[in-house]
């Protein structure tokens, strides 16, 4: 028996669902984030469940403080040692540009140039030793750095994926002559041949660790303070948990934790319920976070960029971005265009509904315009506005521009949210291969089951499953979430030069370390499953593809195999005739922890009530007077739209022509 917690730390809210298997019950809470410490908020959510912390077994936490660190660059002083000659790799990047047409933009590398310093070292792409490691040289510029109050140091050597032996060195020397232990070498981050990749993820890694350390040593101290016995839980990116002990190490696999716990959730509902291959579809106040499962694992990706110029090549699950929420901004542009977002009314000044200063409309306001939302039922509103004041606005703003009244304009902006949101998972499913119509769309978010037929519609998405807490989503999936360790091999070779001796080994060796790294958390699991990838492309390409291997015993034969198969899959085309590259294997161990019966849940079911009715929008029909269901309280029998369902965390929008029903997991399952 155990008494479980996942919180989810938002930009607006802290979520927290608690379990409690002795007695079977659920606790929810949710609470203002405290974005100057995170750590208060969690603790007043966890003071809300009135369950003493004393009782609590497990807490798993996932975090925003990395990625806000990372991307408003508020981030600790650091410094790079690098080889002779390479001072500027950071800052030189890839032959990209910010803007694809016009020389515009800048990009400002996270280490400034006089914080960089060289050391004579030479290692070639064969890993043979050119120039030795000079370490008195190389001892001075630790101790001159430490003198100028640099807080984290990176030691970041040319070809050190071929062979580390300087940069391990360097490390051993840094480590006596360093004044604390925010040390990264950019071989243990990621080892691959990319050398601004591989320093780039490394100077990401350093920048935060200081940073992610004392939260979480705040954070475990005070929860131990208040009676908790166990090591604090964090989410990563890729979808697993790792102990509060040995989070800092990797400080960067804890940047986009939170849509990952998203998709974690959305994976582990649709293993229960039967639908293995889903596209999650999360909407917030700002942006719209897809991603893709297909078989009941979430698609994990090494290939994604925070920002312009900021790779992180560490293993991730593969979220797509769009600056589509409830906060997005609609404007007429000088062309005379309709525009909603990228740019988002935030929390402050907010929608006009909210009445807190708002003045430009927003996707939310033309929901509420068009009857989705109930005006009385919004949250976290100042100043109570009528329909009629937000609906004036957007005609002054943006209908009377294009010549329309204030329903043909939300209409519009409506219309032109959902387009950039489909674009979203298209380029998720489409664009990779996959048809949609193979999928079931898991729509959750504040925002997101309000969208997420009219989504499914655009794109012949069959199914859509909105879960029991939409809102505490990403809560759920840190209570459900797995241990998991990535490790990762460069090899950067042709594949007929490689044995299937050599590869065999070295997924070998990855299981061990992974296992070993597991005991290491001590935390309890009910299994561990090894997953295997290989990173691979033809002999002059420059982007990987990532190809599946079915077991630990890979051979040379297998992997040409695979690779065509995932290049046709992608592409729908064949190059025999072109090399391919063997670039890394990576292994993936998960540590399967207990689950969550879904249905707990659920609020308690009260008695039949008929519905309310109101007059609501829809495009295809215009205004319907339209039944307003509480969730609880939906017909056994489901319901026919057009229909709105209410909950305290979401309004579900169920268009003409669908039909809704539930399923014993607590998911509202929609069938177009």
């Amino acid at each position: 028996m155990a008494v479980t917690a996942g919180i989810d730390v938002g930009g607006t809210f802290t979520d927290l669902i608690l379990v409690d298997d002795e007695t079977g019950t659920v606790r929810i809470s949710k609470v203002p984030s405290t974005l100057d410490n995170q750590a208060y908020g969690v603790l007043e959510a966890l003071r809300r469940t009135e369950v003493p912390l004393a009782r609590v077994d497990s807490i798993v936490h996932g975090t925003t403080t990395t990625t806000n660190a990372v991307l408003e660059r508020k981030l600790a002083k650091v410094a790079l040692i690098t080889t002779e000659g390479f001072r500027d790799i950071l800052e030189l990047g890839r032959r990209t540009r910010p803007q694809a047409y016009g020389l515009t933009g800048s990009f400002v590398p996270l280490i400034p140039r006089e914080l960089r310093r060289e050391v004579p070292e030479r290692m070639d792409a064969d890993g043979r030793v050119l120039v030795p490691l000079d370490e008195a040289a190389f001892v001075a510029v630790v101790r001159e750095l430490a003198q100028a109050g640099v807080e984290a140091l990176v030691i970041h050597f040319l070809h050190s994926y071929a062979n580390p032996v300087h940069e391990q060195r360097a490390l051993e020397l840094a480590r006596e002559h360093w004044p604390n232990q925010y040390i990264t070498a950019g071989h243990t981050i990621i080892s691959e041949f990319r050398e601004f990749e591989r320093g780039t993820a490394a100077a990401v890694n350093a920048s935060v660790q200081p940073i992610l350390d004392r939260y979480i040593d705040r954070l475990q101290g005070s929860l131990s303070a208040a009676g908790f016995r166990s090591d604090l839980l964090v989410m990563q990116g890729n979808g697993g948990t790792v102990s509060a002990r040995t989070v800092s190490r990797m400080a960067i696999n804890t940047v986009m934790s939170g849509p990952a716990s998203g998709v974690m959730a959305a994976a582990y509902s649709g293993r229960l319920s039967g639908h293995l291959n889903l596209i999650t579809y999360d909407m917030g106040g700002t942006s719209s976070d897809v991603a893709l499962i297909e078989g009941g694992v979430p698609k994990v990706s090494s290939e994604l960029e925070l920002e312009y110029g900021m790779p992180l090549h560490v293993p991730m699950v593969d979220v797509h971005t769009v600056g589509a929420g409830g906060g997005s901004i609609a404007r007429v542009q000088a062309g005379g265009l309709l525009r909603v977002g990228p740019d988002s009314a935030g929390a402050r000044p907010g929608p006009i509904c909210y009445g807190r200063g708002g003045e430009l409309p927003t996707l939310t306001d033309a929901n509420l315009v068009l009857g989705r939302l109930d005006p009385q039922r919004l949250l976290a509103v100042d100043r109570a506005v009528s329909v009629e004041e937000v609906a004036a606005r957007i005609e002054a703003t943006v209908g009377r521009p294009l010549g329309l009244d204030a329903v043909q304009a939300a209409a519009a902006i409506l219309q032109i949210g959902n387009n950039n949101m489909a674009g979203a998972i298209r380029l998720v499913s489409l664009a990779r291969g996959y048809d949609p119509r193979d999928f079931a769309l898991f729509a959750f978010g504040g925002a997101g089951p309000l969208h997420a037929v009219a989504l499914a519609r655009e794109l012949a998405i069959p199914t859509v499953l909105i879960p029991v807490r939409p809102g505490l989503t990403n809560a759920l999936g840190c209570l459900v979430a797995d241990v998991r360790h990535d490790f990762v091999k460069s090899f950067n070779r042709p594949l007929k030069d490689l044995g299937d001796d050599e590869l065999s080994a070295c997924l070998r060796e990855q299981i061990a370390q992974g296992r070993a790294a597991i005991e290491r958390d001590g935390i309890a699991v009910s299994e561990i499953q090894v997953f295997h990838h290989a990173q691979m492309q033809f002999q002059g390409q420059s982007h990987l593809l990532t190809v599946p291997l079915a077991s630990d015993q890979a051979t040379v034969a297998q992997l040409q195999e695979a690779f065509a198969r995932a290049y046709w899959q992608r592409f729908q085309v064949e190059l025999a005739e072109l090399r391919p590259v063997l670039v890394t294997l990576d292994t993936s161990l998960v540590g399967k922890r207990h689950g969550v019966a879904l249905h707990s849940l659920r609020s308690a079911g009260s008695e039949r009530a008929e519905p309310r009715f109101r007059r609501v929008w829809f495009g295809d029909v215009g205004w319907v007077d339209t039944p307003i269901y509480a969730r609880e309280q939906i017909p056994s029998a489901g319901l026919a739209g057009p229909a709105i369902v209410e909950q305290l965390d979401a309004t579900i929008v169920i268009e003409p022509g669908t039909r809704a029903c539930g399923d014993d997991y607590g998911n509202l399952v929609i069938s177009l």
